[in-house]
């Protein structure tokens, strides 16, 4: 019985502190609040590089929160934005549909939005000049939004994201680096689509990378997709950890420049 309980209040603990280094913190855009996550590496965090993580479509989760505290444990400052705001939030796929194609129609918000980010992560003690934006998603493609748009970043990172370009913005030389982690059987992007992308990423003259991750689809990194990659979208670990690594040299290399 006392080892039962244990075993109990244990588990309780580690739920009960499974994020206790990861931070609320409250920002705002104009009258819009936003609630935003930050975590430091365990040593101190001041004037060391930091991670800008951006969200999937259904906004900041556990899963997320455990990025940031992975990040964080390989010796960087990390901010989790909130895209959305307060009040804002999806309650299911159709609102994250429609909010998420908001910001990827008015890609100026969305900018906007991932600046501010920015500066939170910046205000946590991250290095201004060693900056990197990685997203997931929807994520995923403000990632590639903060390169076309030359935010002061060493490098971006997008997880089974969309790589389309909104066309009223002007086209220029893409400084930030490039790293795309992609499923390779991701029905969510069509080959026309990332051929754009690669011309797009050619003429803009990026130092680009993409990776294409044998029998995955969209989601590999998410556990909560399931393990159905008929549905289109779904858990792969082997990409995930194959992924992972890949953002890891990434950041390595970047930061070191």
């Amino acid at each position: 019985m006392k080892h039962f309980i244990f075993i109990l209040m244990a588990s309780l603990f580690i739920s009960i502190s499974a994020f206790a280094q990861v931070k609320q913190v409250n920002y705002t855009d104009g009258a819009q609040k936003l609630i935003g996550f930050a975590t430091a590496p365990s040593a101190g965090g001041k004037g060391k590089p930091g991670v800008l993580i951006l969200p999937a479509w259904m906004g900041i989760n556990d899963h997320f929160k455990k990025i940031a505290e992975k990040l964080s444990a390989l010796g960087y400052n990390v901010f989790v934005a909130d895209i959305y705001g307060e009040g804002n939030y999806p309650k299911d796929k159709k609102e994250a549909g429609e909010r998420s194609g908001y910001y990827k129609s008015h890609t100026d918000d969305y900018k906007r939005r991932i600046k501010l980010a920015m500066e939170e992560l910046i205000k946590q003690g991250a290095d201004p000049k060693n900056i990197a934006v990685t997203g997931y998603c929807f994520g995923g493609a403000g990632a590639l939004e903060a390169a076309r748009a030359n935010f002061d970043v060493r490098g971006v990172i997008s997880f089974h994201g969309s790589y389309g370009k909104d066309t009223t913005q002007a086209s220029q030389v893409i400084i930030p680096k490039v790293l795309v982690c992609h499923g390779a059987l991701d029905p969510y992007s069509s080959e026309a689509q990332i051929k754009a992308f690669q011309k797009e990423m050619n003429s803009a003259k990026a130092d680009w990378q993409m990776i294409y991750y044998a029998n995955a689809v969209h989601s590999f990194t998410e556990p909560a997709a399931g393990n159905d990659p008929n549905k289109g979208a779904a858990y792969d670990e082997k990409a995930d950890k194959r992924s992972w690594q890949a953002m890891k040299d990434f950041l390595k290399e970047v930061f070191s420049e």
